[in-house]
């Protein structure tokens, strides 16, 4: 029988990628942004030529 301690459990590497940097964070805000600025002007863009 295996010892526990040999191998990592799968709960251990998720507990780890719950922790949201700072970096992360900002990177997606700025990708949400671009998202939405683009969404919107397309949006606009279709509404106008209308």
């Amino acid at each position: 029988m295996a010892d526990k301690n040999e191998l990592p459990l799968p709960g251990d590497a998720e507990k780890k990628k719950r922790e949201i940097s700072s970096t992360r964070l900002a990177i997606w805000l700025i990708a949400g942004g671009f998202g939405a600025y683009l969404l919107i002007s397309g949006l606009l863009g279709i509404l106008s030529k209308g």
